[in-house]
């Protein structure tokens, strides 16, 4: 589908009936949307998108250096050499390659928090890197921002930068354990803020499995919108990822979903589940463009032995909650 199609279909939308609005919100995993149509190097997992001011898509995704991807037209996507070509020294404390990076631009400058660890541990690193331009070959590292053991309670991966419109700065993390965490930083740093050292619990699974992680919050109408990924990732086929959301009055929460049930509580209103071959989506980034907000994610592709692939859709919030289509 290209842009002006999206655009053209956001446009007939938002001019629906409230009643028919609400109809599509999905009832059945059945009903989810297929990702829209995307080409090239689409293999990723864990990506986070923005939009320079020239219009070129960057990318980047867990693996490596930090696996690069660039596009012109949202459509063609095409790789490039890791944001890293030579990986910092103190890496090699907790991995050999970065996860799930996060990347955003503040007062003309990129930033990319990311996480180092390995798979299943939470001895584990958060880190951040700057630059001008925010292609690869150009970032400065700036080291850890936060950090975790293996006899702490939480995970310091899947790292989430939130600015606030009061101007105060928010860091959104963590994967299992007791759940998803959040501390302020502070803007001239990039690191947490010597001030406010607490570390807020947003969203955790207290009863059953603890499976919440990637956490990424987003403020429209109001309120604001947490949203994670849920279950079993990185099983190929097999995997149960989806993405759930809550929203709150508060940054810090608490947050609740559409039937009031609290996210640190197993709450989640769902946003994107397994539906045909599109599996276990999920390692989300909200991304805002020209034709609206974006729900950028991977799934494992049923028809290609489970292959991570980039999905993107557009997100409709007229029922004051996020329903892709």
């Amino acid at each position: 589908m290209s842009r002006t199609s999206r655009l053209r279909r956001r446009t007939a939308l938002l001019a629906l009936p409230a009643a028919l609005l609400l109809a599509l919100v999905p009832s059945t995993a059945s009903a989810y949307p297929n990702p829209g149509r995307v080409t090239g190097a689409t293999v990723v997992h864990d990506p986070t998108m923005i939009r320079t001011s020239s219009g070129r898509y960057l990318l980047y995704a867990t693996g490596g250096g930090l696996a690069y991807r660039t596009s012109t037209d949202r459509i063609a996507f095409s790789a490039g050499g890791d944001a890293f070509s030579a990986k910092p020294g103190w890496w090699s404390s907790y991995a050999t390659e970065a996860w799930a990076p996060d990347i955003s631009n503040h007062g003309g400058k990129y930033l990319m928090y990311y996480a180092v660890s390995t798979f299943g541990s939470n001895k584990s690193a958060i880190g951040l890197a700057t630059s001008t331009t925010g292609l690869p070959g150009s970032w400065t590292d700036q080291g850890t921002v936060y950090t975790s053991t293996t006899s702490s309670d939480y995970n310091a991966i899947d790292p989430n930068l939130f600015v606030n419109d009061d101007g105060k700065w928010w860091l959104s993390f963590g994967s299992w354990w007791t759940g998803i965490k959040m501390i302020q930083i502070n803007p001239s740093t990039g690191k947490q803020l010597s001030s406010n050292t607490t570390r807020y619990s947003i969203a955790s699974r207290p009863t059953g499995t603890k499976a919440v992680e990637a956490p990424y919050i987003v403020k429209r109408g109001g309120y604001y919108y947490l949203f994670a990924s849920y279950d079993t990732c990185c099983a190929g086929t097999s995997s149960t990822y989806k993405v759930k959301v809550g929203r709150a009055t508060s940054v810090t929460g608490p947050y609740y979903d559409k039937n009031g049930v609290s996210m640190t509580n197993n709450g989640g209103t769902p946003v994107l589940e397994s539906h045909g071959s599109v599996i276990g989506p999920g390692g989300q980034s909200i991304m805002n463009d020209s034709d609206g907000d974006l729900i950028v994610y991977h799934y494992y592709d049923g028809n290609d032995n489970g292959t991570p692939k980039l999905g993107v859709n557009l997100l409709n919030w007229s029922s004051g909650w996020p329903v892709a289509y």
